[in-house]
């Protein structure tokens, strides 16, 4: 596993539940290129992280993982956008050392 990958990866780990990052965020931590290049890690080796609190800026899932992305998300009491097809980024995007679910900071399901 090259360096990129390990920090890309243990960034992604770290991500309390119920929050969210996205691609371009985790690129921007971990020094990636691109946000494409933190897809890409994911892809091939995000088996073992919750990959699923990673996703596009707008707060939506590539088409491919959809449903059991939000499904995940949902379930650990991500904040989703009224129509319940994304996830409310301006709620649910973590701020790392910010509070996290479960620790006072209630999230509101619709904003």
């Amino acid at each position: 596993m090259d360096d990129l990958s390990a920090r890309v990866l243990e960034l992604v780990a770290t991500i309390p539940p119920g929050r969210v990052l996205s691609y371009g965020d985790v690129a921007a931590r971990v020094g990636a290129p691109t946000p494409r290049e933190v897809g890409e890690v994911l892809q091939h080796q995000g088996h073992d992280v919750p990959w699923w609190r990673v996703l596009r800026v707008d707060g939506t899932c590539a088409p491919h993982l959809r449903d059991r992305q939000l499904a995940l998300l949902a379930a650990e009491g991500a904040p989703l956008s009224p129509t319940g097809d994304a996830v409310d980024m301006p709620l649910a995007r973590w701020a790392e050392g910010g509070p996290a679910p479960g620790d006072g900071h209630q999230l509101s399901l619709f904003g």
